[in-house]
């Protein structure tokens, strides 16, 4: 079967992105990950995973660093805001709403987001009028929605694919963001159980910046989840942003090359809103 190309447009806006993402912190100085063993396979819905990794994925944050760049720091401001438990309802406090809104207005300012919003603009996709653009955005990631059987507003894209959910106790859902896995980890609520790789030529490193990871959070296992490591938070709100967007399909995946990984960008919709999204790593040039 003939392989797909990746996507020349989007791969060109990407890599723009990714060279304006001056925000993103650098592998051996702002923070240390160590890799350690490969993960094994764990069956869907099973709960028990081989550990191969004894230490910590993060060995070393520069948390300064972190906190003293106001997108991150607004991010992390958001992490605490949700219920994980698919069901259980979301209510959002005033307090909460305004974080929301200090986070889209601190990303707003960046580059990666200018840009992202003029090509949005161009395509037809947002509207040029900047106001306009923060509710369409406000409407993608922080509109309440239910995922849940109980038909109760208990998640929204921002909570699924930055803050991680747990459905009826049994499975894992999201948290394909390395800052929330990094607190996690500190905290003790996170094991690392090891990388996932692609054949044997795909093996990451420690300065690769997309990764697919099998861990333990609160108890369940996450056979495999891929994350963007040491990107801004503005750089991945921009990229499946414009996902999101560019398609109306329940499920949008394309393959893009973005500095030298080969990714397929997967974004699930739900309503006008985010399901889900995230990188799945096709290889690097390792």
């Amino acid at each position: 079967m003939a392989r797909r190309a990746p996507n020349q447009e989007l791969s060109e806006v990407f890599n723009q992105l990714w060279r304006l993402d001056t925000n993103r912190l650098q592998p051996g100085r702002d923070y240390s990950i160590c890799l350690q063993g490969k993960a094994g396979y764990v069956a869907q819905g099973s709960n028990h995973a081989r550990d191969r990794a004894r230490a910590s994925l993060f060995s070393y944050v520069d948390e300064e660093k972190l906190h003293g760049i106001d997108t991150y720091a607004h991010f992390i401001n958001l992490l605490d805001n949700y219920e994980t438990s698919t069901g259980v309802w979301e209510r959002v406090t005033s307090e909460e709403r305004m974080e929301n809104h200090l986070f889209l207005d601190a990303i707003l300012e960046t580059d990666v987001m200018k840009h992202a919003h003029e090509y949005l603009v161009r395509e037809g996709r947002s509207s040029s009028d900047p106001e306009r653009f923060k509710r369409q955005l406000y409407d993608i990631w922080f509109r309440l929605y239910h995922r849940g059987r109980s038909g109760r507003e208990d998640s929204c894209g921002f909570e699924h694919v930055f803050v991680g959910e747990t459905k009826l106790g049994r499975e894992i859902m999201g948290l394909h963001n390395w800052v929330q896995f990094y607190l996690q980890e500190k905290h003790g609520h996170v094991d690392y159980k090891g990388y996932k790789a692609r054949g044997n030529k795909n093996t990451p490193d420690e300065e690769d910046h997309v990764l697919t990871l099998q861990f333990s959070w609160k108890g369940l296992v996450k056979p495999l989840g891929g994350s963007f490591i040491g990107v801004s938070p503005e750089f991945e709100v921009a990229l499946f942003t414009i996902v999101f967007l560019m398609s109306t399909e329940k499920m949008t995946s394309v393959l893009v090359k973005v500095d030298e990984y080969v990714l397929e960008l997967v974004v699930y919709r739900h309503g006008l809103s985010i399901g889900t999204s995230y990188p799945k790593l096709l290889s690097n040039n390792n």
